[in-house]
């Protein structure tokens, strides 16, 4: 299983997880804006800083996204593709964590779309430089107690989001972690020890892996970016179901090989505790 090589030194804390709250949300998100503006907006209005959302057939007038792409030579272990701009486009699924950064709202976000040919593509999204086609109502939990910050990280020469405390961990909505990994581990083990507290839990984020390996197939590229589509938590137990694209642009999906996969960069994971249906819980909050 390869590894990758990062620049600076190993940080000894393998994952952070603060406890705070998770409440359902269903927020309206403004067309004629850019994406990033809709979204704070949107959880502004329900009395939110910060969040995760999941996203589902969300036309946009514009997206611009990048993908994963090699090394850049100065020693971080992957870079960024180019700019990638579809003028009209749906959103079929995505991810997205409202954080901050220097103090401002700032959002990331992977997921899955096509434009006007109907190809799939998947990236990270660019939220400042798209738009929504339309006005729209989604769904997500937002966070109080807890919020992802961008902050320096020297083991990878990236500014991470990284969990800080927000205020108070009591509050209305579900026990939850915010959660971020470490690179080179196993997402698997850390999500069992990090969620022990909650004992049972379901699974929402992002991240990167290492060539990502499937139960029945592994997309081979050494730096993938991956969107959660659906995870549990149950003790030691974890499943998580995940869509990944790598350097040539093509997504796969499907549910990760147990113990079989190793983080590229970061994860940036909620953890809620319920006690939602089936091994993979349900697909909206």
């Amino acid at each position: 299983m390869q590894l990758l090589t990062h620049p600076g030194p190993r940080s000894e804390a393998r994952f952070t997880a603060l406890p705070c709250h998770a409440q359902p949300v269903e927020l309206r998100l403004a067309a004629g804006m850019s994406f990033e503006k809709a979204v704070v907006q949107g959880f502004a209005e329900a009395g939110f800083t910060a969040g995760y959302l999941r996203l589902s057939g969300a036309p946009c007038a514009r997206l611009s996204y990048v993908i994963p792409a090699p090394a850049p030579g100065d020693g971080r272990a992957a870079w960024y593709s180019k700019t990638h701009v579809l003028d009209t486009a749906v959103i079929s699924e995505a991810g997205l964590h409202l954080g901050m950064k220097q103090g401002a709202p700032f959002l990331h976000c992977h997921g899955l779309w096509s434009g006007p040919d109907g190809a799939q593509r998947m990236g990270h999204l660019l939220a400042p430089d798209s738009e929504l086609a339309q006005e729209m109502t989604v769904q997500g939990w937002g966070i109080t107690g807890a919020a992802l910050a961008v902050t320096p990280d020297p083991e990878t020469g990236f500014d991470l989001f990284a969990p800080v405390v927000q205020g108070s961990s009591a509050g209305d909505g579900l026990p939850a972690l915010l959660c971020t990994l470490r690179p080179n581990e196993d997402p698997h083990a850390l999500l069992a020890e990090a969620g022990a507290p909650l004992g049972r839990a379901r699974i929402e984020g992002i991240g990167s892996l290492v060539h990502t390996s499937f139960e029945a197939s592994q997309l081979e590229s050494y730096a993938t970016e991956v969107l959660l589509r659906a995870g549990r938590l149950t003790g030691d137990s974890v499943i998580l179901n995940a869509a990944s694209v790598g350097f040539d642009g093509a997504p796969m999906a499907g549910v990760l090989r147990p113990h079989g996969n190793r983080i590229c960069i970061t994860a940036e994971v909620l953890l809620i505790g319920d006690q939602t249906r089936g091994p993979l819980g349900d697909s909206a909050p």
